[in-house]
Protein backbone atom coordinates (compact mmCIF):
# COMPACT_ATOMS: atom_id res chain seq x y z
CA UNK A 1 0.00 0.00 0.00
CA UNK A 2 1.41 3.48 -1.07
CA UNK A 3 2.48 5.79 2.11
CA UNK A 4 0.29 8.74 2.79
CA UNK A 5 1.40 11.99 2.09
CA UNK A 6 3.44 13.58 4.95
CA UNK A 7 0.82 15.65 7.22
CA UNK A 8 -2.25 13.99 5.75
CA UNK A 9 -4.00 13.34 8.59
CA UNK A 10 -3.92 16.21 10.70
CA UNK A 11 -5.38 18.10 7.27
CA UNK A 12 -7.78 15.37 7.07
CA UNK A 13 -9.19 15.86 11.01
CA UNK A 14 -8.91 20.05 10.02
CA UNK A 15 -11.57 19.44 6.70
CA UNK A 16 -13.75 17.32 9.34
CA UNK A 17 -13.80 19.85 11.96
CA UNK A 18 -15.31 22.23 8.80
CA UNK A 19 -17.84 19.89 8.21
CA UNK A 20 -18.59 19.72 12.08
CA UNK A 21 -18.56 23.44 12.25
CA UNK A 22 -20.54 24.44 9.27
CA UNK A 23 -23.66 22.20 10.53
CA UNK A 24 -23.10 23.07 13.93
CA UNK A 25 -23.36 27.11 13.41
CA UNK A 26 -26.70 27.22 11.83
CA UNK A 27 -28.24 25.75 14.88
CA UNK A 28 -26.13 28.19 17.48
CA UNK A 29 -26.08 30.83 15.67
CA UNK A 30 -30.32 30.36 15.10
CA UNK A 31 -30.52 30.89 18.99
CA UNK A 32 -28.22 34.45 19.17
CA UNK A 33 -29.70 37.64 20.17
CA UNK A 34 -30.71 39.90 17.32
CA UNK A 35 -27.77 42.41 16.92
CA UNK A 36 -27.86 45.10 19.57
CA UNK A 37 -28.53 49.22 17.47
CA UNK A 38 -25.75 51.44 18.51
CA UNK A 39 -24.80 55.02 17.11
CA UNK A 40 -21.83 55.57 15.15
CA UNK A 41 -18.70 57.02 17.03
CA UNK A 42 -17.71 60.52 16.46
CA UNK A 43 -14.37 60.97 14.24
CA UNK A 44 -11.53 61.51 16.72
CA UNK A 45 -8.25 63.62 15.91
CA UNK A 46 -4.98 60.73 15.17
CA UNK A 47 -4.36 59.16 18.22
CA UNK A 48 -0.19 60.17 17.55
CA UNK A 49 -0.81 63.55 17.93
CA UNK A 50 -2.40 63.29 21.76
CA UNK A 51 -1.12 64.39 24.72
CA UNK A 52 -2.38 64.08 28.29
CA UNK A 53 -4.81 66.53 28.10
CA UNK A 54 -6.08 65.73 24.43
CA UNK A 55 -6.39 61.77 25.30
CA UNK A 56 -8.32 62.91 28.72
CA UNK A 57 -10.78 64.36 26.36
CA UNK A 58 -10.62 61.65 23.99
CA UNK A 59 -12.16 59.63 27.17
CA UNK A 60 -14.48 61.67 27.66
CA UNK A 61 -15.94 61.50 24.05
CA UNK A 62 -16.00 58.23 23.68
CA UNK A 63 -17.95 57.43 27.65
CA UNK A 64 -20.51 59.68 25.48
CA UNK A 65 -20.76 57.42 22.92
CA UNK A 66 -21.03 54.64 25.49
CA UNK A 67 -23.92 56.56 27.25
CA UNK A 68 -25.45 56.81 24.20
CA UNK A 69 -25.35 53.27 23.18
CA UNK A 70 -26.48 52.33 26.36
CA UNK A 71 -30.01 54.17 25.86
CA UNK A 72 -29.96 52.63 22.71
CA UNK A 73 -29.88 49.29 24.09
CA UNK A 74 -32.44 50.45 26.65
CA UNK A 75 -34.62 51.11 23.78
CA UNK A 76 -34.39 47.65 22.47
CA UNK A 77 -34.79 46.09 25.14
CA UNK A 78 -31.88 44.51 25.42
CA UNK A 79 -31.18 45.07 29.69
CA UNK A 80 -27.71 42.88 29.32
CA UNK A 81 -26.36 44.86 26.82
CA UNK A 82 -27.56 48.22 28.39
CA UNK A 83 -25.98 47.37 32.00
CA UNK A 84 -22.60 46.16 30.62
CA UNK A 85 -22.01 49.82 28.56
CA UNK A 86 -23.44 51.32 32.05
CA UNK A 87 -20.61 49.60 33.58
CA UNK A 88 -17.94 50.88 30.63
CA UNK A 89 -18.99 54.42 30.72
CA UNK A 90 -17.68 54.62 34.34
CA UNK A 91 -15.81 58.08 35.14
CA UNK A 92 -12.71 56.09 35.57
CA UNK A 93 -12.80 54.28 32.12
CA UNK A 94 -10.29 55.28 29.56
CA UNK A 95 -11.70 54.51 25.93
CA UNK A 96 -9.35 55.16 23.24
CA UNK A 97 -12.47 54.16 20.67
CA UNK A 98 -15.70 52.30 20.66
CA UNK A 99 -18.02 51.00 18.83
CA UNK A 100 -21.06 49.54 19.42
CA UNK A 101 -22.33 48.31 16.15
CA UNK A 102 -22.11 44.70 14.68
CA UNK A 103 -21.11 43.25 18.30
CA UNK A 104 -18.57 46.57 19.49
CA UNK A 105 -15.31 47.55 19.07
CA UNK A 106 -13.18 49.27 21.64
CA UNK A 107 -9.82 49.77 23.06
CA UNK A 108 -9.43 50.42 26.78
CA UNK A 109 -6.30 52.07 28.39
CA UNK A 110 -5.55 50.37 32.10
CA UNK A 111 -2.34 52.45 33.43
CA UNK A 112 -1.25 55.67 32.40
CA UNK A 113 -0.40 55.72 28.76
CA UNK A 114 0.78 59.68 28.40
CA UNK A 115 3.55 58.63 30.87
CA UNK A 116 4.31 54.55 30.07
CA UNK A 117 7.41 53.52 29.74
CA UNK A 118 5.98 49.97 29.17
CA UNK A 119 3.17 49.00 26.82
CA UNK A 120 1.45 45.86 26.33
CA UNK A 121 -1.28 45.75 23.52
CA UNK A 122 -3.72 43.16 24.04
CA UNK A 123 -5.31 41.20 21.51
CA UNK A 124 -7.92 38.85 22.38
CA UNK A 125 -9.30 36.02 20.56
CA UNK A 126 -12.53 34.49 19.12
CA UNK A 127 -16.14 34.86 21.19
CA UNK A 128 -14.89 38.48 22.63
CA UNK A 129 -17.34 41.06 21.84
CA UNK A 130 -19.47 43.92 23.85
CA UNK A 131 -21.31 40.98 25.45
CA UNK A 132 -18.23 38.74 26.88
CA UNK A 133 -16.35 41.70 27.34
CA UNK A 134 -15.60 41.22 30.66
CA UNK A 135 -13.39 38.25 30.37
CA UNK A 136 -10.74 40.62 28.25
CA UNK A 137 -10.72 43.27 30.95
CA UNK A 138 -10.27 41.30 33.81
CA UNK A 139 -7.07 40.07 32.14
CA UNK A 140 -5.88 43.49 31.25
CA UNK A 141 -6.33 45.14 34.73
CA UNK A 142 -4.59 41.46 35.65
CA UNK A 143 -1.49 42.46 33.67
CA UNK A 144 -1.27 45.70 34.65
CA UNK A 145 -0.87 45.07 38.43
CA UNK A 146 1.54 42.88 37.41
CA UNK A 147 3.74 45.10 35.52
CA UNK A 148 3.47 47.99 37.79
CA UNK A 149 4.13 51.53 37.52
CA UNK A 150 5.13 53.61 34.87
CA UNK A 151 3.43 51.25 32.47
CA UNK A 152 -0.12 50.77 30.68
CA UNK A 153 -1.93 47.89 29.11
CA UNK A 154 -4.21 48.44 26.03
CA UNK A 155 -7.36 45.97 25.02
CA UNK A 156 -7.09 46.37 21.77
CA UNK A 157 -11.19 44.97 20.26
CA UNK A 158 -10.60 46.57 17.14
CA UNK A 159 -12.18 43.64 14.89
CA UNK A 160 -14.99 41.06 14.61
CA UNK A 161 -13.77 37.52 16.59
CA UNK A 162 -15.14 34.42 14.89
CA UNK A 163 -17.20 32.16 17.17
CA UNK A 164 -14.90 29.68 18.63
CA UNK A 165 -18.13 27.25 16.78
CA UNK A 166 -17.60 28.47 13.22
CA UNK A 167 -16.24 27.69 10.17
CA UNK A 168 -14.48 31.72 10.52
CA UNK A 169 -12.47 30.06 13.48
CA UNK A 170 -10.59 27.60 11.20
CA UNK A 171 -9.79 30.57 8.46
CA UNK A 172 -7.37 33.31 8.38
CA UNK A 173 -9.93 35.43 6.73
CA UNK A 174 -10.95 37.18 9.78
CA UNK A 175 -7.12 37.93 10.48
CA UNK A 176 -6.68 39.34 7.05
CA UNK A 177 -9.45 41.73 7.86
CA UNK A 178 -8.20 42.67 11.10
CA UNK A 179 -4.49 43.01 10.69
CA UNK A 180 -4.03 46.28 9.09
CA UNK A 181 -5.94 48.14 11.90
CA UNK A 182 -3.85 46.48 14.19
CA UNK A 183 -0.80 47.45 12.57
CA UNK A 184 -2.13 50.99 12.23
CA UNK A 185 -3.02 51.36 16.44
CA UNK A 186 0.56 49.52 16.67
CA UNK A 187 2.02 52.49 14.82
CA UNK A 188 0.14 55.29 16.50
CA UNK A 189 0.98 53.93 19.64
CA UNK A 190 4.33 53.89 18.52
CA UNK A 191 4.13 57.75 17.67
CA UNK A 192 2.55 58.70 20.58
CA UNK A 193 4.72 56.98 22.70
CA UNK A 194 8.09 56.87 20.69
CA UNK A 195 10.59 55.91 23.89
CA UNK A 196 8.28 53.16 25.25
CA UNK A 197 8.68 49.46 24.76
CA UNK A 198 5.73 48.35 23.17
CA UNK A 199 4.58 44.50 22.91
CA UNK A 200 2.00 43.16 21.12
CA UNK A 201 0.04 40.06 23.23
CA UNK A 202 -1.67 37.68 21.37
CA UNK A 203 -4.49 35.29 22.41
CA UNK A 204 -5.71 32.01 21.14
CA UNK A 205 -7.17 33.34 17.10
CA UNK A 206 -5.41 36.67 17.80
CA UNK A 207 -1.95 34.93 16.78
CA UNK A 208 -3.50 34.90 13.54
CA UNK A 209 -4.71 37.92 13.71
CA UNK A 210 -1.16 39.34 14.71
CA UNK A 211 0.96 36.34 11.96
CA UNK A 212 -0.91 38.48 9.47
CA UNK A 213 0.03 42.20 10.68
CA UNK A 214 3.78 41.33 12.07
CA UNK A 215 5.51 42.63 8.78
CA UNK A 216 4.19 45.87 9.61
CA UNK A 217 4.73 45.90 13.39
CA UNK A 218 7.10 47.76 14.81
CA UNK A 219 7.45 46.32 18.07
CA UNK A 220 9.62 44.88 20.82
CA UNK A 221 8.04 41.91 21.25
CA UNK A 222 5.11 39.58 19.70
CA UNK A 223 4.04 37.34 22.15
CA UNK A 224 1.65 33.94 20.92
CA UNK A 225 -0.43 32.39 23.08
CA UNK A 226 -2.82 29.50 23.84
CA UNK A 227 -2.44 29.59 20.01
CA UNK A 228 -3.96 27.73 17.48
CA UNK A 229 -1.18 28.98 14.84
CA UNK A 230 0.10 32.00 13.15
CA UNK A 231 -0.71 32.08 9.76
CA UNK A 232 2.92 31.01 9.14
CA UNK A 233 5.04 27.94 9.01
CA UNK A 234 7.95 29.55 11.14
CA UNK A 235 9.13 33.25 12.47
CA UNK A 236 10.34 33.89 9.01
CA UNK A 237 7.42 33.80 7.41
CA UNK A 238 6.33 36.44 9.72
CA UNK A 239 8.85 38.75 8.30
CA UNK A 240 9.03 40.89 11.23
CA UNK A 241 11.88 42.58 13.04
CA UNK A 242 9.81 41.87 16.73
CA UNK A 243 11.12 38.95 18.85
CA UNK A 244 8.48 36.35 18.70
CA UNK A 245 7.68 34.38 22.00
CA UNK A 246 5.28 31.46 21.90
CA UNK A 247 3.49 30.17 25.22
CA UNK A 248 0.60 27.00 25.96
CA UNK A 249 -0.62 25.95 29.71
CA UNK A 250 -0.37 22.41 30.15
CA UNK A 251 -4.48 21.98 30.03
CA UNK A 252 -5.18 24.34 26.83
CA UNK A 253 -7.16 22.12 24.11
CA UNK A 254 -5.84 24.03 21.58
CA UNK A 255 -3.01 21.96 22.16
CA UNK A 256 -5.39 19.17 20.10
CA UNK A 257 -5.86 21.18 16.97
CA UNK A 258 -4.68 20.04 13.74
CA UNK A 259 -2.56 22.28 12.28
CA UNK A 260 -1.40 22.84 8.65
CA UNK A 261 -3.15 24.56 5.70
CA UNK A 262 -5.33 23.73 2.80
CA UNK A 263 -6.16 25.68 -0.56
CA UNK A 264 -9.87 25.46 -1.34
CA UNK A 265 -12.11 26.74 -3.90
CA UNK A 266 -13.70 28.69 -1.64
CA UNK A 267 -9.97 30.20 0.70
CA UNK A 268 -7.63 28.72 2.98
CA UNK A 269 -8.79 26.19 5.66
CA UNK A 270 -6.14 26.09 8.37
CA UNK A 271 -4.31 28.15 10.44
CA UNK A 272 -0.62 27.43 9.82
CA UNK A 273 2.26 25.31 12.11
CA UNK A 274 2.21 25.20 15.34
CA UNK A 275 4.15 27.93 17.35
CA UNK A 276 5.51 25.90 20.38
CA UNK A 277 6.78 23.79 18.31
CA UNK A 278 10.71 23.60 17.62
CA UNK A 279 10.56 24.12 14.08
CA UNK A 280 8.43 27.16 14.30
CA UNK A 281 11.52 28.88 15.71
CA UNK A 282 9.52 30.86 18.52
CA UNK A 283 11.27 31.28 22.04
CA UNK A 284 8.84 29.12 24.18
CA UNK A 285 8.19 30.35 27.27
CA UNK A 286 6.69 28.30 30.39
CA UNK A 287 3.02 29.20 30.39
CA UNK A 288 2.54 26.88 33.66
CA UNK A 289 -0.60 24.20 34.11
CA UNK A 290 -3.52 26.13 33.05
CA UNK A 291 -5.82 25.98 30.38
CA UNK A 292 -7.07 28.14 27.57
CA UNK A 293 -8.54 31.10 29.55
CA UNK A 294 -6.38 30.82 32.52
CA UNK A 295 -2.84 32.69 30.62
CA UNK A 296 -3.86 36.10 32.60
CA UNK A 297 -4.88 34.52 36.31
CA UNK A 298 -3.64 36.31 39.06
CA UNK A 299 -0.71 34.49 40.64
CA UNK A 300 -0.23 32.14 37.83
CA UNK A 301 3.38 31.60 36.30
CA UNK A 302 2.10 32.58 32.42
CA UNK A 303 0.97 36.01 33.80
CA UNK A 304 4.32 36.71 35.53
CA UNK A 305 6.03 35.33 32.36
CA UNK A 306 3.84 37.84 30.33
CA UNK A 307 4.61 41.12 32.48
CA UNK A 308 8.31 39.73 32.59
CA UNK A 309 8.57 39.74 28.60
CA UNK A 310 6.86 43.34 28.40
CA UNK A 311 9.54 44.47 30.48
CA UNK A 312 12.04 43.17 28.78
CA UNK A 313 12.83 40.53 31.28
CA UNK A 314 14.08 36.57 30.83
CA UNK A 315 10.84 34.69 31.40
CA UNK A 316 11.29 32.17 34.80
CA UNK A 317 10.63 28.43 34.66
CA UNK A 318 9.31 28.79 38.61
CA UNK A 319 6.18 27.82 39.19
CA UNK A 320 3.72 29.24 41.70
CA UNK A 321 0.40 28.61 40.26
CA UNK A 322 -2.31 27.95 42.92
Amino acid sequence: MASRPRGSRPLRTLLAALVVTSVVVPVSGAARPAAVPAPAPRALAPLRDAGPDVLAERYAVNREGIRAAERMAEGHGDRARAEALRGMAGPARQFLSFDGRDGGRTTEVFGDLARAERIAVLVPGSDTNLDRYERLRSGAMALQRELGGRSAVIAWLGYETPSTVSPGVLSPARAAEAAPGLRAFAGAVAALRPTARISVLCHSYAAVVCGRAAPGLDVAHLVLFGSPGAGAENVSALRTPATVWAGRGDDDWIAHVPHGELQLPFGTVGLGADPVTPEFGARIFAAGPGGHSDYLKPGSLSLRNLARIVSGQAPSEERRDA
